[in-house]
């Protein structure tokens, strides 16, 4: 087996024929931090029909743990971040040795789609 070393909270293990990259260490201290760490796994990180935004009127929570001012319904979001995070820790990405590594990335863009603002919004990724 190879040795894991860790970067910027992604764990690397190297092998001789390659090496893996997951989070699974980052995932599990940012759910204990939260007490999240016993919650039921998600498989998606985000409902179909979930939109976030300012939510004036909405419930205020206790934010004793945030940087922001949020609202239950942006709790509600976040702790359905954190149940996807439980159901993937284990996830990562695997280089055998040799392989070309090219990234591509695409983002869903709503365009103008803040209610608040009218500027972009992210979809998916």
């Amino acid at each position: 087996m190879g040795k894991m070393n860790y970067f910027l909270g992604l764990q690397i293990k190297q092998l001789k024929d390659g090496f893996f990259i997951n989070q699974s260490k980052y995932c599990k201290e940012l759910l204990k931090k939260f007490d999240m760490d016993n919650c039921k796994a998600m498989s998606m990180p985000m409902g179909s029909g979930t939109y976030v935004d300012q939510d004036e009127s909405g419930v205020s929570i206790d934010i004793t743990k945030y940087q922001a001012n949020p609202k239950e319904s942006h709790l509600t979001a976040v702790k359905r971040i954190m149940k996807y995070l439980k159901g993937t820790m284990n996830v990562g990405i695997w280089y055998p040795k040799g392989s070309v590594c090219n990234i591509l990335g695409y983002s869903d863009a709503d365009y103008t789609g803040c209610k608040i603002d009218r500027k972009s919004t992210s979809g998916t990724c």
